[in-house]
């Protein structure tokens, strides 16, 4: 037994990786190391004959690492590891020689002591041993490859030996190849395949990190044919390397020191200079908040959200005037929207600058101004009465105030604060961009810049000047441009070609032609602007335009030798001068705003595709359409833009009387000369016109839509943070007898998607703390029948027991289908008949008494999202999804805002606006971020439970000045300090008890009174007021009201507080239970007083305090809302009242015939008959005969409850011919009814010559759907869902339509044989030629449901990025471009051909970005038409195959 033996935790082997295996050839026993077969000799040669192939195999790996694809590898962590235990080992042997005083030989060097020696010497080069890339492809890598999978939080990671130098004489390979490439020269692709199997410590990769590498300086690689005698003999001459360690130690010190040490007392310090961005990824520090722009916003004393949306801004400083500006351009866009009197005008500007003033000044936030600044949104005006005879003590006057601005209003004011501040930014650089010109040359001057620039006052009117100003001086700007790149060395870019024509025919001679127009573009638009007072004339020259052009002051050759050519070139020149004048382009725009019509037309594609039930039709045909039309359906409009991105529809915008208009322009430009020369010439200025309107209406129909767009984005989010609000505006249920705000006790059920009676109904018992003390589960709680002689369910007993036992203050109901509706009306049966009642309570006259409990329909929208969530599975590892669902619904009766305030970003699935999907998800999130704000301020936080509570610190990020950052600083600087909050002083630091500060003085100012702290009597530092809604800027005025309703003069003041405190006299109000003597204070006089002394308005304040002063933080959210009829049936169902209709002909499966009726479900769970009347016209014959269950027919809805979910259906024939058809109101002319009518002949010409006989086919799966319906009934379903649909290739096919994944459907052909008539179903399946099934149900299963798994197995891989093709290229590039050694692959999905994936690779740095098609087939992956049955096989068969045409291309 040796050292090794005595080794604890090493790797097993397999059978395959064991220490030996046999050669094939001879039969002889090789030994392995580090992985390797086949290394015996010294130095790395082989000493057996029967290695001669693999020679050959390396030989060829060392060629591709020559031509660059197959490079050396960075050394992989699982070398790191298995070097860092080879070290312990050495290290341990070491220790056991010496304690046990062996001899010299037995501490010989073997293999393993030369690895660990060339470990500590990194510069010197060890021949790793090779081994046939074929061998270690099949043994899956295991020995060198056992890391977690390489993405792209791997791309930097290095390691330090490998970046050690080498000597140039080190031992190398065969052909001066590097030794390490001939361990596997697919090492980059294979690396990545294999989990983890030694599950090395995290501790031990943070640990090499920071390791420095070894100083050792003496390598023994070239000294490993050396015995033991001779090394000690060479040791003892030249040293271990250790010897000047003292001197290095030193000369780090001192470039520590130089670099600035350490503060060993910060805890944020990191040891030896190492920092978070040298151990961790950038994209795992973005995720963490980590970054050192994170660090700033954490450590600045400003509101987080205010750094966040300014940062673009940060470096602007508005002066004087621009906020004079501001406030003037912020009202002149909202009056319009308020609709207020003209006498609020002026009072309305002043409150804008006002709070422009508290939030660019003070950096308050919205709920600060909304709750603390709520004066100065408020017009108080006094007016004088009648004096009334009989009442001379009457008041003299009455004060009327009016609300000027709201809390949305100031979020829009905050918003419109940053499109002024972008405003001003661009014309800054535009101004400096013109004085750069200006000082390039004394006697530059352009006055339609200097006049139209400080006149700007929208971003476009801005871009006019920009594109103007690039357009006339081009060559000055060009000039400016070379000189600053000759200054940085950086490349000048080439100017447009368009530019360098205009510019050359303005420094050339056919500028003369432009000039004789006689008119330039800047007097043309002042002209149309009827501004400038006087009207500029054109005048026209004494030539014909034909022979002006032809004359020697105008032909300029070679480029323009002929006059045609010389006309041509002017007017092209002087329409882009008309085009390019910002005041020209001012009247367009405006012309556009005023008298713009938009039409919208269907294209070929949009013919086909948006039939009558697409939610498209509605503006297929839409005409005329004005731009106050299309602002009042902002939903509509983003339709239209969406159908025109996917090519079903083109949007046009034109000017309503474009010809007068033109006409109007003629008028202005043309001379008022009566002869054939001013005929000519104004001939040519037409035509010029005509060219510049032409680029203009193009332009400005692009602006206009995209104003169109941003403004219909605006109104649809803002009724998404309305809608927010509105659920999030709700206090908890309220238990009978208590007050609002009090929490519930709640018991919880949901059947989920089951059906009711059969599967388990899950409950689940939560408390009003939020623990959750009882889950289980109900089968059958069916009521009996004493009529019947019918008992009741095995489970009724034991839930009344359970009512009655924990007497739970309301039950709670939801679920995903239909069936939920039965639960409902079970529970409520069973409480009704068992007389269960909620808990005891005392009413007004002071007598127990209980009522019958309540049973609800709870809003599912957070618990469905909760379920499967990880903080669900974090707090209730143990519980069924379905029982999670149960504890969410029962806390969102106990707090809807924390509900929804722990969704995160998540609350982005939860729909609150039909249209919301066609709106970004960032304006959306940032809307609805406003509205949680709103409620979180409103309501606020008890500070010290936020800091206990997970669960409750999650409402932190909103309060007003904090954010995601500075709220997880304030809870972690709190528990620095004793995870206590006594007082809301103590948030910014109390020197004197040793308290850090957690926020800055400014973020203190916004949070603090919404951090409320319980107030506790018998603590001496405990202030009352430190838990209601006043702000510590106003206890004074919170103890004199107190003082004052308590009737104290100042000495008594003064001796209260100065024995108890600055709050004493609160606490003595409190404890003396003489609150509502506040409300004998007369608040108008100590208002006025406060005006006048202090020029602080505090009405509202002073209101606020008195109401605090009697019930502090009083809930003032609603009442809890109950589910309204249409949304318990949207939630049910997924259905609406546009979605689902009277009318509609749907599909219905049939689920019981009889001879007088028919029982028929609706897809979405709805239930209904079919009357004896309506099965159809034919009386003689019995519905048995015409239909069978499970049959999927056609039916026409003749009554829809929405309440019972219930329906009446009619199979008739003609009910199902009259097709529904939504009935619109439309103005005249607003629809193209002959283009609609036209349409409507060629699609029945078309369906005439392919006319076929609509099939039914007896399967669950069966719809009477083309493709394009089929598509939208699969778009809600689940990845692998299909329906069975008629084929249009005729009666012996079908076809199957399977969803792929969102947005991708894959049509599969069936070919039927062996049909029994023209109608059934084949008994022989056939798809593609290759597959063959006997029936439907066989396909499914062993065809698409075969694919489907594929699909999972192929997106759930750790390889597949779920990416567009260029977004995954862009992916590999990026990651070869910080890993230049380094080859990588990644599979996407390929959205136009469904069913396939992309292969895509990048073998190296300086290699093309290569793809191959990855087919999904039964049961296997398909790649160059080789198959591979799972992931594993095809990410190794893809190297094999790149391998080998990559031999193939060499020889």
């Amino acid at each position: 037994m040796n050292a090794r033996d005595l080794v604890l935790g090493e790797a097993e082997l397999d059978d395959e990786e064991g220490d030996e295996s046999f050669d094939e050839d001879t039969g002889e026993v090789k030994r392995k190391t580090n992985g390797k077969i086949g290394v015996n000799g010294i130095n790395g040669h082989l000493d057996d004959s029967s290695e001669e192939d693999e020679d050959d195999d390396d030989e060829e790996a060392a060629r591709l690492v020559r031509e660059g694809f197959i490079v050396e590898d960075e050394e992989e962590p699982e070398e790191r590891a298995r070097r860092r235990q080879e070290r312990k080992k050495r290290r341990r042997e070491e220790r056991d020689e010496e304690e046990a005083g062996l001899d010299e030989e037995e501490a010989g060097l073997d293999e393993e002591d030369l690895d660990l020696i060339g470990e500590a010497h990194p510069e010197l080069e060890r021949r790793e041993p090779s081994e046939p890339k074929l061998k270690r492809l099949k043994r899956g890598h295991k020995d060198d490859r056992d890391v977690k999978p390489r993405g792209l939080g791997d791309i930097f990671d290095d390691d330090d030996d490998e970046d050690l130098p080498r000597p140039p004489g080190g031992p190398r390979g065969p052909a001066g190849t590097e030794p390490r490439a001939l361990e596997d020269e697919f090492a980059d692709f294979i690396e990545e395949d294999f989990e983890d199997e030694e599950g090395h410590a995290q501790e031990d990769d943070d640990a090499e990190v920071i390791r420095k590498p070894s100083r050792n300086i003496i390598g023994v690689k070239d000294a490993a044919g050396l015995d033991e005698i001779a090394l000690e003999d060479m040791k003892e001459a030249f040293g271990t390397g250790f010897e000047y360690d003292w001197a290095l130690e030193l000369q780090e010190q001192e470039e520590q020191d130089e670099k600035g040490a350490v503060n060993p007392d910060n805890p944020e310090a990191i040891v030896k200079g190492i920092e978070l961005k040298d151990v961790f990824e950038p994209s795992q520090l973005v995720d963490r908040m980590l970054t050192d722009e994170d660090n700033r916003i954490r450590s600045t004393d400003q509101p987080e959200r205010f750094q966040l949306a300014r940062k673009p801004y940060k470096d602007l400083e508005l002066t004087d005037e621009e906020f004079k500006e501001e406030s003037i351009w912020i009202s002149d866009l909202m009056l319009p929207k308020k609709r207020l009197d003209p006498q609020h005008r002026e009072p309305f500007q002043r409150a804008v600058a006002k709070v422009l003033e508290f939030m660019n000044i003070d950096e308050y936030e919205v709920p600060f101004i909304f709750q603390h600044r709520k004066d100065y949104l408020i017009h108080a005006q006094k007016l004088a009465v009648t004096p009334d005879p009989y009442n001379p003590n009457a008041p003299q006057y009455v004060v009327s105030a009016e609300k000027l601005l709201n809390q949305t209003d100031l979020w829009e004011i905050f918003d419109l604060d940053l499109r002024f501040r972008a405003l001003v930014d661009k014309r800054h650089a535009l101004q400096r961009t013109y004085d750069n010109l200006a000082s390039m040359s004394e006697n530059f001057h352009d006055s339609v810049i200097e006049e139209m620039l400080p006149a700007a006052v929208t971003m476009e009117e801005l871009q006019d000047v920009q594109d103007y100003l690039h357009f006339q001086h081009s060559s000055r700007l060009a000039d400016i441009a070379l000189v600053k790149s000759a200054g940085t060395n950086s490349t000048q870019r080439r100017p447009g070609a368009s530019k360098m024509i205009f510019e050359r025919i303005r420094t050339g001679k056919v500028y003369g032609l432009v000039r004789a127009f006689g008119i330039s573009a800047d007097a043309l638009a002042q002209n149309a602007l009827k501004k400038e007072g006087k009207r500029q004339f054109t005048d026209d020259p004494t030539q014909h335009p034909d022979d002006l052009a032809d004359s020697d002051d105008i032909l300029d050759p070679p480029d323009y030798s002929s006059g045609a050519q010389c006309l041509r070139a002017a007017k092209a020149m002087f329409a882009e001068e008309i085009a390019l004048s910002p005041k020209m382009r001012k009247v367009v725009r405006q012309t556009y705003f005023m008298n713009g019509i938009i039409d919208c037309y269907r294209t070929d594609k949009g013919l086909r595709k948006i039939d009558e039930q697409h939610p498209y039709y509605e503006f297929k045909y839409l005409r005329n359409q004005q731009l106050s039309d299309i602002a009042a359906h902002p939903d509509r409009f983003l339709k239209m833009l969406r159908a025109e991105e996917e090519g079903l529809v083109d949007v046009k915008v034109r000017i309503q009387n474009h010809t007068s208009f033109k006409t109007k322009l003629y008028g202005e430009l043309e001379s008022d000369n009566f002869s054939e020369i001013a005929d000519a010439w104004n001939r040519e200025r037409r035509e010029s016109l005509d060219m510049a309107l032409l680029k203009l209406g193009k332009i400005m129909a692009r602006g206009v839509k995209e104003a169109l767009k941003a403004e219909c984005e605006n109104e649809v989010a803002k009724n998404c943070r309305e809608e927010y609000g509105r659920r999030l505006d709700q206090a908890p249920y309220k238990p009978k007898g208590m007050i609002m705000g009090t929490v519930p006790r709640v018991l919880a059920l949901s059947n989920g998607t089951g059906t009711f009676g059969r599967e388990a109904v899950c409950w689940a018992w939560v408390e009003e703390d939020g623990r959750v003390l009882e889950n289980g589960k109900f089968i059958d709680l069916g009521m009996g029948d004493p009529e019947r002689n019918t008992e009741d369910g095995a489970d009724v007993k034991a839930f009344v027991e359970l009512v009655e036992r924990r007497k739970p203050d309301v039950i709670g109901v939801s679920g995903f289908s239909a069936e939920t509706r039965k639960l409902y009306k079970q529970i409520d049966d069973i409480v009704e008949r068992k007389e269960l009642r909620g808990a005891d309570y005392e009413d007004e006259d002071g007598n127990d008494r209980s009522d019958r409990l309540e049973v609800i329909i709870v809003n599912d929208e957070v618990a469905r999202l909760y379920q499967t969530s990880d903080r669900a599975t974090m707090e209730h590892p143990g519980f069924a999804p379905l029982t999670k669902y149960c504890v969410a619904l029962a806390k969102y009766l106990q707090n809807p805002l924390k509900e929804y305030a722990s969704l995160g970003r998540d609350i982005i699935s939860i729909s609150f606006d039909p249209c919301q999907r066609y709106v970004p998800e960032e304006k959306i999130v940032k809307a609805l971020e406003t509205a949680m704000v709103d409620m979180v301020n409103l309501c606020g936080v008890d500070v010290n439970e936020a800091v206990s509570d997970l669960y409750t610190s999650t409402l932190l990020p909103y309060v007003c000045g904090l954010g995601l950052r500075k709220a997880a600083q304030l809870i972690k600087v709190i528990n620095l300090n004793g995870g206590i909050v006594g007082t809301r002083a103590e948030l910014v630091g109390d020197p004197d008890q040793n308290k850090l500060g957690a926020v800055g003085p400014k973020v203190w100012n916004n949070c603090a009174s919404f951090l409320y702290i319980e107030f506790d009597q018998s603590e001496q530092d405990s202030d009352y007021l430190d838990n209601t809604r006043v702000h510590p800027e106003d206890y004074d005025l919170g103890r004199k009201m107190a003082a004052d309703a308590l009737e104290l003069d100042e000495e008594d003041i003064e001796a209260e507080q100065q024995e108890n405190g600055p709050g004493a006299i609160v606490k003595k109000l409190i404890k003396d239970e003489s609150q509502e003597k506040v409300n004998d204070l007369i608040l108008e006089e100590y208002a006025e007083q406060l005006e006048k002394n202090f020029n602080q308005r505090k009405r509202a304040t002073l209101e606020t305090i008195r109401a605090e002063l009697q019930l502090p933080y009083e809930e003032l959210r609603h009442a809890f809302s109950l589910l309204s009829t249409d949304e318990i049936y949207t939630m049910f169902t997924g259905e609406t009242k546009d979605s689902l209709c009277e009318g509609m002909i749907v599909p219905v499966s049939i689920k019981k015939v009889a001879d007088d009726y028919i029982e028929a479900k609706l897809d979405c769970g709805i239930e209904g008959t079919v009357p004896a009347l309506s099965i159809s016209n034919r009386s003689d014959v019995s519905a048995k005969q015409l239909f069978s269950v499970h049959q999927t027919v056609q039916a026409k809805i003749t009554y829809l409850n929405r309440k019972q979910l219930s329906a009446n259906f009619s199979l008739r024939e003609e009910d199902i011919q009259r097709p529904y058809r939504k009935e619109v109101d439309r103005m005249r002319d607003e629809w193209d009814d002959d283009q609609e009518r036209a349409d409507k002949e060629s699609m029945m010409e078309k369906n005439d010559v392919s006319g076929r006989t609509q099939r039914v086919i007896k399967h669950p799966l069966f719809k009477p759907f083309n493709s394009t319906q089929a598509e939208e009934y699969l778009g809600s379903q689940a990845r692998g869902d299909l329906v069975i649909r008629p084929s249009s290739k005729g009666v012996d096919h079908l076809a199957v339509t399977w969803k792929v994944s969102d947005n991708i459907y894959q049509h599969i052909d069936v070919l039927e044989l062996d049909k029994s008539n023209q109608l059934s179903s084949g008994t022989t399946l056939k798809i593609g030629g290759r597959y063959n099934y006997s029936d439907l149900d066989e396909l499914i299963v062993n065809h698409v449901k075969a694919m489907a798994k594929k699909v999972d197995e192929m997106m759930l891989h750790e390889k597949y990025q779920n990416l567009s093709k260029a977004d995954t290229e862009r992916w590999l590039t990026t990651y070869t471009e910080a890993n230049p050694k380094r080859s990588v692959y990644n599979f996407c999905i390929d959205p136009k051909h469904a069913g396939y994936f992309y292969l895509c690779f990048k073998a190296g740095q300086h290699a093309q970005v290569q793809h191959w098609a990855v087919k999904v087939v039964p049961q296997a992956f398909e790649l160059q038409k080789n198959m591979y049955p799972d992931m594993r096989a095809l990410c190794n068969g893809f190297k094999l195959l790149f391998t080998n045409m990559q031999s193939g291309k060499r020889r």
